[in-house]
């Protein structure tokens, strides 16, 4: 029987709406009431992930950045996996030549230098999550989440990230009209050995350090809680889910996640906008998956 659930948030355990819904909530606290660990793996960081845990009345370890974090269910910081400083400016500047938009997670929040770009980027995000969406209204939604979740701006994030108390925890860069570009630099950082590099979407690429990766964070939580890989279950949608859907004994993909991603998993649930994690967390522990 499994004894441990990690889920992904946007695409999986988030419906259109950035909700945890009622179905996904009570699966959850039926798996806790089996003694069954519950932990969110998430690309957000800490401060974009409480809010729908708050909204829903959830508390639960969480893995945050990719994995570049942990923290218990008290928000006590269980291990952590930066990109060093010479390594993160190297990453600035592949991005800037190509002048993507990007955005720098550290142990000080989320920082951007560009709000404009903030609010066009993830107005475009927004509307690929949720095709019935206006640009307008996709506008309108971003601003008010940067009134609720607000990102920090400043000046120049090349001379911020060089403080000697702030450390890179991922980088994440933004094209919504050139993946053509976004693929270019993906090849580019590919080709250091100190990083790991994802999406968690079409129009964006994930930096993180080689130890920062969900499949080893979640590999990592599990040895602290002494819980055998073969009776872990993650569940996922995109293509920074993928190391740990390989990792875990028990792996959902999304109806709603990408090809690669449900090729690699063992069984497939429905989509985020009906409830997905609660019924494969049913059906996991109904049938006593393996």
């Amino acid at each position: 029987m499994i004894q441990m659930i990690a889920s992904d948030m946007d695409g999986t355990l988030l419906d259109e709406h950035m909700q945890i819904t009622d179905e996904n909530i009570q699966a959850i606290q039926f798996a806790k009431e089996k003694g069954i660990q519950f932990m969110v793996c998430t690309g957000r960081n800490i401060t974009e992930v409480l809010p729908a845990l708050n909204d829903a009345k959830l508390t639960c370890p969480m893995i945050t950045l990719n994995g570049a974090q942990a923290f218990d269910q008290e928000k006590n910081v269980l291990f952590t996996a930066g990109i060093e400083q010479k390594l993160a400016l190297a990453i600035i500047e592949i991005l800037e030549q190509e002048q993507i938009y990007y955005e720098i997670s550290t142990n000080e929040g989320t920082f951007s230098q560009d709000l404009a770009r903030r609010i066009e980027t993830f107005s475009a995000f927004l509307c690929e999550r949720m095709p019935h969406l206006t640009y307008q209204m996709a506008i309108a939604m971003t601003s008010a989440r940067f009134e609720q979740l607000p990102i920090k701006i400043v000046d120049n994030l090349t001379a911020y990230i060089t403080k000697p108390d702030v450390q890179v925890l991922k980088i994440i860069g933004f094209d919504h009209k050139r993946p053509e570009i976004l693929a270019k630099v993906r090849q580019k950082l590919q080709s250091f050995d100190e990083l790991a590099v994802t999406s968690s979407g079409s129009n964006n690429i994930e930096i993180n350090h080689r130890e920062a990766q969900k499949g080893l964070a979640v590999q990592h939580m599990a040895k602290l809680l002494q819980i055998p890989l073969s009776q872990v279950m993650t569940i996922g949608d995109n293509l920074n889910d993928l190391s740990m859907i390989q990792a875990a004994g028990v792996s959902f993909a999304m109806g709603n996640a990408i090809e690669e991603l449900k090729k690699a998993a063992k069984y497939q649930t429905d989509t985020n906008v009906n409830s997905g994690v609660g019924k494969a967390i049913l059906r996991a522990i109904n049938e006593n998956l393996a």
